[in-house]
């Protein structure tokens, strides 16, 4: 909760009386002291800070003088390199002749001293400027009333003047470093080069990635399939508590925010089957768990996920499970503004896992059905904004369940048959729907087609063998299997490209 300023009436003011508010009041000019003092309170302690308000402040934007004489003073000494904080900016002040002018040594402590958030500056910045925008805004349609009042007034003189005042504004928001219509842009070669497009997964490897950085992984299914299963197992690995999740790597996470919003006691059952004596200080460190529904829904506050993760540190959330974060997942405009409030989180340098629930007039779709993305419950506009879709099939309590990744980042996996242990906690794959183990058991080689029929089991669809042929084409370049181009059709019939394991895979298994 925002501090009070604290000020008295002897400090320095716009006003001439006693009473000195905090915040405009009706038929007062546009301002905000609390957020004027906050944003001076955090650039004393963190000169850092400067840099990251400035551009949103721009120029003359604070209300009251004293503050703006003192911003300019920080800026001086930041420019130099030197320190911001009040012992220094009193000398500074003192020498300028402005040191009483903005309060006196006392008044800079009192600054430094309010309990503000450093992580909301940039917030209170931009409420600073708002006010700043609409005080001169206010100025130009006072001086309009004041012309339009003059003898012989013209009113196309007038109206020129009033556009020419506004297209001058609307260069000066354009113009402001970190104005609202550029402040997240950036050149083309950066965005290429440095937004970290190329960076190593969070979960599988570059070929075949699961979840990539800066993009949101959604695990799908009916209930009791085990999607908390699974997740649980990639939390714990990027806590550090194991290595791999179906056989692929997971990288290591600095903190962990869990919201455990659908049943917390059945999450923490679950998560119990994997922890021991032993990961205590990892857990207590590093995974923060958040029991209950949110302060309010994603789509009424899309800046609250963003805010979650910077409150409790944490560079990874778990939203368990997205019904609980949305007002209604069909709404259109609703799932979009939930896909603001995880873009924000994630151009904030947050990681996502959303687990989220399918159709249930899906439910009872046959086992060996490959799913789409439309029989994921709510609005289309829920999946479109994933970076990566994982869909669990299978009945409930079943141990046995298949998993498909029906939007991929780059590569794909599956569909993997895999096994829960529900003692345990623990999934693993099917061996015998490995590709590189299917065609290593296969002397007479595989097809693309043939290593189709059984991942699917049962007749491919073309998309199926285009899949399988991209498998074998991995195991190819891998050195694990050799290629035998295929003859093209003709009056004899042709002859399908055919894979065979390697000698060098063969020995390595043999």
């Amino acid at each position: 909760m925002a501090q009070s300023t604290g000020l008295t009436s002897d400090m320095p003011s716009h006003f001439e009386y006693g009473h000195v508010p905090s915040r405009d009041e009706p038929g007062q000019a546009p301002f905000n002291l609390d957020a004027e003092c906050a944003v001076l309170g955090a650039c004393m302690h963190h000169s850092d800070v400067i840099d990251t308000v400035r551009p949103i402040l721009g120029d003359n934007a604070f209300y009251r003088a004293a503050h703006e004489t003192i911003w300019r003073a920080m800026l001086a000494q930041h420019r130099e390199g030197k320190p911001t904080d009040p012992i220094v900016l009193t000398e500074l002040l003192e020498q300028q002749g402005d040191l009483k002018r903005v309060g006196g040594a006392p008044y800079l402590h009192q600054l430094a001293s309010a309990l503000y958030d450093i992580g909301s500056a940039e917030h209170h910045a931009e409420i600073i400027r708002t006010k700043a925008n609409l005080r001169r805004l206010l100025a130009s349609a006072v001086r309009t009333v004041q012309r339009v009042q003059e003898p012989g007034a013209d009113p196309e003189a007038i109206r020129s003047e009033v556009e020419a005042e506004m297209r001058a504004e609307r260069e000066r928001a354009l113009a402001s470093g970190q104005g609202r219509l550029n402040r997240f842009a950036k050149d083309g070669w950066s965005f290429v080069k440095e937004t970290g497009a190329d960076a190593e997964p969070l979960w599988g490897t570059r070929e075949k990635t699961v979840w990539a950085p800066g993009e949101s992984l959604m695990i799908v299914g009916a209930p009791g399939v085990g999607k908390t299963t699974l997740a649980h197992q990639v939390v714990f690995a990027r806590l550090g508590l194991q290595e791999t999740v179906l056989e692929m790597p997971v990288a290591r996470s600095r903190r962990v925010l869990y919201l455990a919003m659908d049943r917390p006691r059945q999450i923490a059952r679950a998560m119990d089957r994997r922890v021991f004596h032993t990961d205590e200080k990892i857990l207590r460190e590093r995974l923060v768990v958040w029991e209950g529904p949110l302060p309010a829904t994603l789509d009424k506050e899309p800046d609250l996920l963003a805010d979650l993760a910077a409150a409790h540190r944490a560079d990874t959330i778990v939203i368990d499970s997205l019904k609980d974060a949305v007002s209604t997942m069909v709404d259109d405009s609703l799932a979009v503004a939930f896909h603001n409030a995880r873009m924000r989180a994630l151009r904030g340098g947050v990681e996502i896992m959303e687990l989220h629930h399918q159709r249930k007039a899906t439910a009872d779709a046959p086992r060996g059905q490959r799913p789409s993305l439309d029989q994921v419950y709510g609005s289309a506009w829920i999946t479109a904004g994933a970076g990566s879709v994982l869909f669990i099939s299978g009945r409930a309590g079943d141990p046995a369940v298949t998993l498909h990744h029906l939007k991929t980042p780059t590569g794909e996996i599956g569909p993997l048959d895999v096994t829960h242990d529900h003692v345990r906690g623990t999934t693993t794959v099917d061996p015998t729907k490995d590709p590189a183990v299917l065609l290593r058991n296969a002397p007479g080689g595989l097809t693309a087609r043939d290593l189709a029929a059984v991942l699917v089991g049962g007749e491919p669809e073309r998309a199926d063998v285009e899949k399988a042929r991209r498998h074998l084409a991995r195991l190819v370049d891998s050195g694990l299997a050799t290629k035998a181009d295929g003859i093209a059709g003709g009056a004899g019939g042709g002859q399908q490209t055919r894979y065979y394991a390697s000698a060098r895979h063969l020995t390595a298994v043999g």
